[in-house]
């Protein structure tokens, strides 16, 4: 797999790629975020640090997602649920702290690897109408080949994880999915991070689609997909 690791440490960088390298991987490596913004298109994975001298990781992160759906991992010394909050919300698909084994990060590596060549759900007949990679749920439209959602004939930009956890939801649209099933099915079954990443794509999904009606919080259990009175 070719990897950018974005770094402005060349210690760490020399370190990280070499012990990639080692197992098998390709590795380019920019030490500052205007360089991982334009590599970001000739890459097929991501790790990023955030304290870039030029740009904020978070920054960066944002700005690739506005062009690609490479897999990004965040890897740094920002241990506050704040950053791990934010970074996820721009559109990190894991976040690693620093200092951490380097049998963890390709661990994590392997796991968003696996998450992203599987679509995190296939369309069944709970939709009002299905065909084989499209959904239709009321005014909501779900492609999974184009991984494109509309409301009402106009365009929702969502970020990979917030595609992911609409079309679980969609699967399965009116029952009730357990907060633990989607966690396994959008993040991973190994996920060691905090829950409230799920509330927080969840309260993000609902203001992108247009109002809180959209998904139903069930208290203790989970949250359901509906269509809005």
């Amino acid at each position: 797999m070719q990897v950018l690791v974005v770094e402005d440490d060349k210690r760490i960088a020399d370190a990280l790629t070499e012990a990639l390298q080692r197992f098998g991987h390709e590795v380019d490596w920019v030490a500052s975020g205007s360089e991982a913004l334009e590599a970001a298109g000739n890459t097929e994975f991501m790790l990023l640090d955030l304290g870039l001298p030029d740009l904020d990781g978070q920054e960066v992160c944002r700005r690739v997602r506005e062009q690609s759906a490479v897999p990004i991992i965040a890897v740094t010394a920002r241990a506050e649920e704040l950053d791990r909050v934010l970074m996820l919300q721009a559109g990190a698909d894991d976040y690693l702290i620093k200092p951490y084994s380097m049998r963890e990060l390709l661990a994590r590596i392997d796991a968003v690897a696996r998450r992203v060549q599987s679509p995190a759900a296939v369309p069944t007949e709970s939709s009002e109408t299905s065909t084989e990679e499209r959904c239709v749920f009321g005014p909501l439209s779900l492609d999974l080949r184009t991984r494109q959602v509309e409301v009402d004939g106009e365009l929702v930009k969502l970020t990979r994880r917030e595609f992911d956890l609409l079309a679980a939801l969609l699967s399965d649209a009116g029952a009730v999915r357990r907060r633990e099933d989607l966690i396994n099915e959008v993040w991973d079954p190994n996920w060691h991070g905090s829950t409230r990443t799920l509330d927080v794509h969840v309260g993000s999904l609902r203001s992108k689609l247009g109002g809180r009606d959209w998904i139903q919080s069930v208290r203790g259990v989970g949250f359901r997909l509906v269509l809005p009175e």
